[in-house]
């Protein structure tokens, strides 16, 4: 397929904890904000994307029918956990290229803070790996922590390094009028947190908060037509990994297929991207999904995040610049959404003025679904402004 498709709307909800909303409300209110920024309505849309986080039946139906989607001729509700939006963003844009559509909404909304646990997990009845784990109750920061244990055993990744992330994180946040944790920390307070699950501590873990978004993705044609900053989809591609029978490693993660092929399919250098939205479900994710996005060698990825190297003005790559999952938002357990819109503030220049990076207009954003160690999947995506 030839040319490209564009991000025309994209919309964070401020919310962070909406013990009066539903989850189908969230969702409603971030897309009727994302059609909004994109200048179009309800009735332009012809195709819905939201994956298990879409209260409702068969797939999204219900939700079409909550927005009033009449006029849908697609419908897509891949379920990657964390990295979904981002999926579902690569899959409307080739959707619309192809001709499938003019006009996609991608959807996120969730309350893993104020909701029903229950509601919040995927119906997993009849998984295969279910019988053999779950008597040892698995769960996601002892998950996590394999990871972070097994990167320090083999790359001598240091306390002090993983404590940087989060540091990074707390200056750009201090910024944001609507993250939770916007008080700048040190890497002593980090480093000297309460122990959660060897070696993470609390403020090496993401926050856990209602909300959601949305974005709007359109042709070039729709896109010229629109009083909108053009941001187009420059590459985009996802993937996956499990365990293969034992054979897969904890100190990668399927980003490093999801980026090469990203990279190679937009025809841009690493050198090239100004900014970068990386999944910070935890702050080892973060230096882990550096080294498989290309940005430094394996297990130099510590080395690469210390000092201020992911603030913005300070360090060489900008990582994160609303505060991330680990001081702004982490929506329903899923921090896809925040990660785009973020990344299109940037290109489009419209991050706080102290943490804009300056001539922005090449930048990566990259989700992460699932568990690094076990079973996840992965897309990046990068975009550009061409107007």
């Amino acid at each position: 397929m030839s040319g490209y498709a564009y991000i025309v709307g994209a919309f964070e909800h401020p919310t962070r904890r909406a013990e009066d909303k539903s989850v189908a409300q969230i969702h409603g209110e971030s897309a009727k904000g994302a059609l909004a920024d994109a200048g179009l309505s309800f009735d332009d849309v012809d195709a819905y994307f939201v994956a298990r986080d879409g209260p409702g039946v068969l797939g999204g139906i219900g939700m079409a029918e909550y927005m009033g989607l009449t006029h849908l001729r697609h419908l897509d509700n891949t379920e990657t956990g964390g990295s979904a939006p981002l999926v579902m963003a690569g899959h409307a844009a080739r959707a619309i290229l192809s001709g499938r559509c003019r006009v996609a909404l991608v959807t996120m909304g969730g309350k893993s803070l104020t909701g029903d646990p229950k509601r919040m997990m995927p119906d997993q009845y009849g998984a295969p790996e279910l019988p053999f784990e779950a008597p040892y109750g698995i769960n996601t920061h002892a998950i996590y922590a394999m990871a972070a244990q097994r990167h320090i055993h083999e790359f001598g990744t240091t306390r002090e390094q993983m404590s940087w992330v989060k540091v990074a994180a707390s200056h750009h946040a201090q910024h944001n009028p609507n993250a939770v944790l916007p008080k700048v920390v040190t890497v002593e307070e980090v480093s000297e947190s309460p122990m959660i699950a060897d070696p993470l501590r609390r403020l090496d873990c993401c926050l856990n908060t209602d909300g959601g978004g949305a974005i709007v993705v359109v042709g070039e044609e729709i896109a010229r037509s629109l009083n909108r900053p053009m941001i187009r989809i420059r590459g985009a591609a996802e993937a996956l990994k499990h365990q293969d029978g034992g054979r897969s490693g904890f100190t990668w993660t399927a980003g490093r297929d999801s980026a090469a092929r990203a990279f190679a399919e937009a025809g841009v250098t690493h050198a090239d991207i100004k900014y970068a939205s990386v999944y910070d479900s935890f702050t080892m994710t973060v230096i882990i999904t550096l080294e498989d996005l290309g940005f430094c060698e394996k297990g130099k990825g510590g080395a690469f995040v210390s000092d201020g190297n992911l603030i913005s003005g300070v360090g060489k790559l900008p990582v994160n610049t609303d505060g991330g999952g680990l001081c702004n938002n982490h929506p329903g357990g899923r921090g896809g959404i925040p990660k785009l819109v973020e990344a299109v503030r940037q290109v489009r220049g419209e991050a706080h003025p102290k943490v804009q990076v300056p001539n922005c207009d090449l930048v990566v954003a990259h989700g992460t679904g699932g568990f690094i160690t076990s079973r996840g999947g992965s897309c990046t995506m990068i975009l550009e402004r061409t107007r």
